[in-house]
């Protein structure tokens, strides 16, 4: 696929330059078109991310680095890529998931002593047990609807190598109503999967556009459409963002769907529009704010609570002692975006209470997490640089 790494001299600005020099020839043309983008435009990207100068050549790079590690890493991320892509071939490869790789393989190459990647075998990989098998398996091939019978590991999966890390990220977990696949894209969404589908409660805590409220309702769709639970139950505190917008008109779904707006996005590109609807008046789904959690008690159900930064602690405790039989809990907040006064929010007070209880997991998300516009992990840093010097 590639040729061997070697030197080259090349004359810039009158000066000879010593560079090292390879040749990645993709096997896919399709993936080569899709990173060099329409004309070339996604190539100066590409090098910045990946510290080289690429040249595209037929249906490959030629890749130039004065150094050899570089050249090496970017040819590893390329051999990842194309690995990857035969087995997610509707998964489009966006600088998030090249920025990804490349920081998995540098921290392999600070942490092993060079040596090649291990990759899942090719029969797993293609029929690669997703995260639904996989907890059949551990249960003896049924679906088991009990609690988890030990403590979880309290864990954002951190510790794991780079190599498991990537391969977390290759289980297809969704597949949404316009057939898009859902997969996890870091290691620590795989990790927040993974705790949703085995334990009872699961609080997950990062910030804004890292997964938090999409995956805990994808996870939900998937539980109710396989029959783990009957109905999804979505919740979220009624709490304005430091706007009052006074008196809302009409009944109590419209009153407080525009906090809810949120929710049936994420429903939408789960179920579509007419299945959301339909299931809403069958009582499958059902959207509500907390204050109506109060008394109830939630059986063969997976609950959501979203925004749970702007719960307090007292309202927390009310959520999760509505847990059922057979039914699951998530809740999902960032505690850098509290709307209640300050000292009000409990979630964090919960996740100190909580996070050693068996049956309760704590995943925690960082910014290099964030799966949105790529401005939005640079603007998470720069808040938190000016919130630790001031």
């Amino acid at each position: 696929m590639h040729g061997a790494c070697v030197s080259t001299l090349l004359q810039q600005k009158g000066c000879l330059l010593n560079l090292m020099e390879v040749r990645f020839q993709f096997d896919n043309p399709e993936l080569f078109r899709s990173l060099c983008g329409i004309a070339d435009g996604n190539v100066p990207s590409l090098e910045r991310i990946l510290d080289v100068q690429l040249i595209p050549r037929g249906n490959g790079f030629l890749i130039q680095a004065q150094e050899q590690k570089s050249v090496e890493l970017a040819t590893r991320l390329f051999e990842r890529i194309s690995h990857d892509y035969d087995h997610r071939p509707r998964h489009r490869i966006e600088e998030f998931d090249l920025k990804y790789i490349y920081s998995m393989l540098q921290k392999k190459e600070q942490n092993a002593d060079g040596s090649d990647i291990t990759y899942l075998p090719d029969e797993a990989a293609e029929g690669s047990p997703d995260l639904e098998e996989q907890y059949h398996n551990q249960n003896g091939g049924q679906r088991s609807r009990g609690l988890s019978s030990g403590p979880m590991d309290q864990t954002d999966h951190d510790d794991m190598e780079p190599s498991e890390a990537l391969d977390s990220t290759r289980q297809k977990v969704y597949v949404t109503a316009r057939g898009k696949p859902i997969y996890p894209r870091t290691h620590r969404q795989a990790a927040y999967l993974e705790s949703i589908q085995k334990n009872p409660v699961t609080i997950c805590l990062g910030p804004a556009g890292t997964g938090k409220t999409f995956l805990a309702i994808v996870m939900a769709c998937r539980k109710l459409l396989d029959g783990d639970v009957d109905r999804i139950i979505l919740t979220r505190p009624a709490v304005e963002a430091g706007e009052s917008l006074g008196f809302l008109p009409g009944d109590l779904n419209q009153k407080v769907d525009p906090y809810l707006r949120p929710v049936y996005d994420a429903l939408y590109e789960c179920l579509g529009m007419e299945k959301v609807h339909s299931m809403i008046a069958a009582r499958k789904i059902e959207i509500a704010p907390l204050a109506y959690m109060r008394g109830r008690t939630l059986n063969q159900a997976m609950v959501v609570l979203d925004e749970a930064q702007n719960c307090t602690l007292a309202q927390i405790k009310m959520f999760l002692t509505r847990l059922g039989r057979n039914s699951f809990m998530c809740l999902g907040g960032d505690e850098t975006q509290v709307d209640l006064n300050p000292g009000k929010s409990g979630l964090l007070k919960a996740v100190r209470i909580l996070e050693r209880v068996s049956g309760v997991s704590v995943v925690r998300f960082g910014k290099e997490d964030i799966v949105r516009n790529p401005i939005v992990e640079r603007i998470v840093a720069a808040f938190e640089e000016e919130e630790s010097e001031g």
